[in-house]
């Protein structure tokens, strides 16, 4: 069992490299005019090559409980988390207009991606990753139905259209190649290609992370409201981390996903509602508040959950 300080000593270079990302912006090294093109260069390119290396050849995703399972909890908890956030926004006053929308997706929504993979990696090796990834399409597509209906009303149509991208291709054709064992036939040098490539997907959107929220550091007295960034890290990093831990407790399924949701329940909130939250005329502002609340105060909680959800789970 790793100690409180061993896991915070883990979790810190994913955090030194957001840091590395908002120095970047600052001394104009990675300019926003740049952020574009390196996001479309992460999502269709490098994060389809972490997801094939991670994927393909493994064991624990011929497991059907992984491949069925893992996406249905991935939507069930992001799901969740957003509906909470909703009425619990609600208790405290929050109005639609004045960021209850925003404050419900921001707080449902965990960083299940840039934050979690690296820990995934380090804690329980390449197989929990793939499970994590196939994950992860649960995720997505609740985000893009449940939570955008949440934030802007957008019809489920369009929503379900969001799901049609690079990243769920490789998904469905790694797991494919997986299941028919077609790694075999792959050359050498594809296989080193896809390493090398997929070895720059997580310290780019670590860094591109940083970058991004480091124009709102600007203007720190608008980072904290007391209402929005206590009550949300209180949801994201107090009560849902309980619920999601009961889940792996109690859930009958591989211990590859009980290790999935464990690390899922100790994330903050992501990136992603910044941007979702501008397209679609949510609150940006409460967007960012839950963000950088949770994130700051996840550097420290992280390491506590992670080793409380091992421990109790059992894995």
């Amino acid at each position: 069992m790793p100690t409180y300080w061993q896991l915070l000593l883990l979790i810190l270079p994913v955090f030194v490299l957001i840091a590395l990302g908002a120095a970047m912006r600052r001394v104009k090294w990675l300019t926003a005019e740049a952020d574009a093109s390196l996001l479309k260069l992460v999502v269709n390119f490098l994060y389809p090559c972490l997801i094939f290396e991670n994927v393909l050849g493994n064991a624990a995703l011929r497991q059907p409980g992984n491949l069925l399972l893992a996406p249905l909890i991935g939507f069930v908890t992001i799901a969740m988390g957003i509906y909470l956030a909703y009425y619990t926004g609600r208790a405290i006053g929050l109005t639609q207009g004045q960021g209850l929308r925003t404050f419900a997706f921001s707080t449902g929504i965990y960083n299940y991606g840039y934050i979690a993979l690296p820990l995934m990696v380090a804690l329980f090796g390449t197989e929990s990753v793939g499970v994590l990834l196939v994950h992860n399409v649960g995720c997505e597509a609740a985000i893009w139905t449940v939570g955008i209906l949440m934030l802007a009303g957008l019809s489920l149509r369009d929503g379900w259209r969001k799901l049609v991208n690079a990243p769920v291709f490789a998904l469905v054709a790694a797991v494919l190649g997986n299941t028919l064992d077609l790694g075999r036939f792959m050359p050498k040098v594809a296989f080193e290609v896809i390493h090398m490539s997929a070895a720059c997907a997580i310290p780019l959107g670590l860094m591109l992370i940083g970058a991004t929220l480091m124009e709102y550091f600007n203007r720190p007295r608008e980072l904290f409201e007391a209402k929005v960034s206590l009550v949300s890290s209180v949801l994201r990093l107090g009560v849902l981390p309980l619920l999601f831990l009961v889940l792996a407790k109690f859930l009958p399924c591989s211990d590859d996903l009980k290790r999935v949701i464990i690390v899922q329940a100790a994330m903050p909130a992501g990136i992603l509602p910044i941007v979702i939250a501008k397209h679609y005329g949510g609150r940006q502002l409460t967007a960012v508040q839950i963000v950088i609340g949770t994130t700051v105060l996840g550097i420290f909680l992280i390491p506590l959950w992670l080793r409380l959800g091992i421990a109790w789970v059992g894995v």
